[in-house]
């Protein structure tokens, strides 16, 4: 175990950017996967379904090649440019990073996903979805990062991020598959509404 320990914190140490980018990645990667795993085979085993692999893949893409670099850059300067934990000083990085960094990471993620998926407008999801995304990303992000700046060393910042965003992914996925619920059935209910009303007519 101490050997192990030791491995890690020398893979840190000698290859940041590989070692952070691989373990973002992955956790991105464990978010979505554990999200399609309890919507689709433990909350309804009567209607189990198969994971969607191309989905996972899409996210190992944005997690490992799109995020984790951009992150590291972004902490790298960060840090290096308001150093240390003073009130003010975490004050100005929570600032710049939820209202600078944030809408980046919202308009990669929208507009990267829907490119991979095909999508015939890239921008539609984004304009759909970046203001109530950002809104609850204020919500859970200013606590966590505050935490972040005020006890996590920065070599280990990519790795608090990637499981907070383990967790962020989740909660933004069990949100979006409520609303979606939600509109099927009211769309279900208008459809039957409608049909029962022309039978009445007829």
């Amino acid at each position: 175990m101490s050997r192990l320990i030791a491995s890690a914190r020398s893979a840190f140490r000698r290859h940041p950017f590989v070692t952070n980018s691989a373990i973002y990645g992955s956790l991105y990667v464990a978010a979505e996967f554990s999200q399609q795993y309890v919507s689709k085979r433990w909350l309804a085993p009567e209607q189990r379904e198969d994971i969607d692999y191309a989905t996972v893949g899409r996210y190992a893409v944005m997690g490992t090649t799109l995020y984790a670099p951009s992150l590291y850059a972004w902490y790298k300067w960060l840090d290096g440019t308001f150093p240390g934990t003073l009130k003010t000083t975490i004050i100005k990085k929570l600032v710049l990073d939820q209202f600078v960094l944030t809408p980046y990471c919202l308009t990669l993620f929208y507009t990267g996903m829907s490119l991979m998926e095909g999508a015939e407008d890239p921008f539609a999801e984004l304009r759909e979805k970046f203001v109530p995304t950002f809104f609850r990303s204020c919500i859970f992000w200013l606590p966590a990062q505050a935490l972040n700046f005020m006890f996590i060393a920065p070599r280990f910042r990519i790795i608090y991020m990637g499981i907070c965003g383990m967790i962020w992914v989740n909660i933004l996925c069990y949100i979006k598959r409520q609303n979606l619920t939600t509109t099927a059935t009211t769309t279900t209910a208008a459809a039957t509404a409608a049909t029962a009303t022309t039978i009445k007519q007829q």
